[in-house]
């Protein structure tokens, strides 16, 4: 299914950084998922920077949503999952791109082995289930990272907005 036939069945929330140009000339399209067993969340962290991510990453040309979605969680996580219809969309907009994110509930049908990138590799890059209630704390402290890390502190603001918009 074309990206531009894929309908989420919430809504978009639009997160507009300080340094957005007024247009953008490249977009990406990522679907993350959100895996939830007995009260924990499953994310990606990287054990050389300390940041936590929900899993998931880039749509390559001519995949399916769905696809993606479970591609890019058991590729992180080593769990394969079933993904629900798209939940949510969260747009970025900085400099001159756009940013879109697709978030799906995804349900644990099997297990399979990681397969990291070299960078997920280089940063230590390992499954973590989470308190929910501390992940959402977590990424709520996206302010902190405003004058050192730009880039955790627009994915901790994404990360928080999609939680507290579908948790």
């Amino acid at each position: 299914m074309p990206a531009e036939e894929v309908r989420c069945i919430l809504k978009t929330i639009h997160i507009i950084g300080e340094n957005y140009s007024g247009s953008w000339t490249d977009t990406r399209t990522a679907c993350r998922g959100i895996v939830i067993k007995h009260g924990k969340l499953l994310l990606s962290f990287e054990s050389l920077t300390g940041q936590w991510m929900i899993p998931g990453g880039g749509l390559e040309p001519g995949e399916d949503e769905l696809a993606c979605c479970a591609r890019e969680v058991a590729e992180e996580t080593g769990l394969i999952v079933q993904p629900s219809d798209c939940v949510l969309e969260i747009d970025e907009y900085y400099d001159s791109f756009k940013w879109v994110n697709r978030y799906f509930f995804c349900e644990v049908t099997g297990k399979t082995k990681l397969n990291l990138t070299e960078r997920e590799k280089e940063a230590g890059m390992e499954p973590r289930w989470l308190p929910i209630d501390d992940t959402i704390r977590i990424f709520s402290k996206h302010a902190l990272y405003a004058d050192k890390d730009e880039m955790r502190r627009g994915m901790y603001l994404r990360e928080y907005t999609a939680l507290r918009q579908l948790l």
